[in-house]
């Protein structure tokens, strides 16, 4: 059993590898067992909620990270921070993968890190995907996930049956365009939310009723997948996570922060995220960094005293 690349992928034979069950990484790869893949992963607590899940749904739980690249045709991470896919990535699974075995990072993370991860990977005869997502844990769960993949593209290519079971992938160039692509998706999606929740505040001052206010403006111009997706949660509160607000810190951050000695033409002035970020960041310091996103809006109601 086991299809390397470029033999083609089949449920019945194909083995896949997960790294991180969170909110995202658990629908997905849920998803994954749904539709026949066997599939094994690494947990790093072995009793958490989720791994139990998994196992309760077909998955075998690997012993390390290395025992699970061994084990794996294709592995999938998707970790908090660009130093998890360092540390689990680059330094525990790429040393131990087969040749020809391919390795996907979903996670939002570095773009010259996904380079470095891309190369290393070649040097040992095996192949690295960057490939991180958007639409939240709906768009996790459902299957309709935005995948910015980047890579060799006929890799890419390769790998679309299981693209397919979690999303629409799209090809946009070479190792670490997929993570760029991603932090321009995170500028745009900052500016939609803070845009949303001050519609939101606004309407509520001017005494709207805000499912009419959203409602109303859902076919116009304004209309957009974030008020689809986080309207109504706004509205009622709901800020569990699709997406922590930390990490739109740290998305915003690796395309707003000017990095010590770089060169001049690395940095894109970006005042709109600039402010994004601030504003996300505040709701770390209030304690708030592990709700979803479109908590921004407690922010906005704050600054207006409206939910002291």
């Amino acid at each position: 059993m086991g299809t390397l690349y470029p033999n083609p992928i089949s449920p019945s034979e194909t083995r896949i590898g997960w790294v991180g069950i969170g909110v995202m990484g658990f629908a997905m790869a849920s998803r994954l067992l749904s539709a026949g893949y066997s599939l094994t992963f690494y947990a790093r607590n072995p009793s958490h909620p989720n791994a139990l899940a998994l196992q309760s749904r077909g998955a075998t739980q690997a012993q390390s990270p290395a025992q699970l690249a061994q084990l794996s045709d294709v592995l999938f991470t998707m970790v908090g921070h660009p130093s998890d896919v360092r540390s689990i990535l680059l330094d525990s699974i790429l040393p131990a993968l087969r040749p020809n075995s391919v390795t996907v990072d979903t996670t939002s993370s570095h773009p010259e890190l996904a380079r470095t991860i891309s190369s290393k990977a070649r040097e040992l005869g095996a192949w690295a995907i960057d490939a991180p997502v958007s639409g939240g844990d709906i768009g996790a769960r459902d299957g309709t996930l935005a995948i910015f993949a980047a890579g060799e593209e006929n890799v890419v290519e390769w790998l679309h049956p299981i693209f397919s079971i979690l999303g629409k992938e799209t090809y946009v160039g070479p190792a670490g365009c997929g993570q760029s692509c991603k932090i321009a998706n995170q500028i745009t999606i900052g500016a939609n939310l803070v845009g949303l929740s001050e519609g939101l505040v606004f309407a509520k001052h001017a005494g709207l009723d805000l499912k009419q206010f959203v409602e109303g403006i859902r076919n116009g111009a304004a209309g957009s997948k974030a008020l689809e997706i986080f309207g109504e949660r706004m509205i009622e509160g709901d800020f569990r996570p699709g997406g922590f607000a930390e990490y739109q810190v740290k998305d915003l951050g690796m395309g707003v922060d000017v990095v010590e000695g770089g060169k001049d033409d690395d940095v894109v002035v970006l005042p709109g995220a600039s402010l994004w970020k601030q504003l996300f960041t505040s709701m770390v310091a209030n304690g708030q960094g592990k709700l979803g996103t479109q908590g921004i809006i407690s922010v906005i109601e704050r600054i207006n005293g409206m939910n002291q």
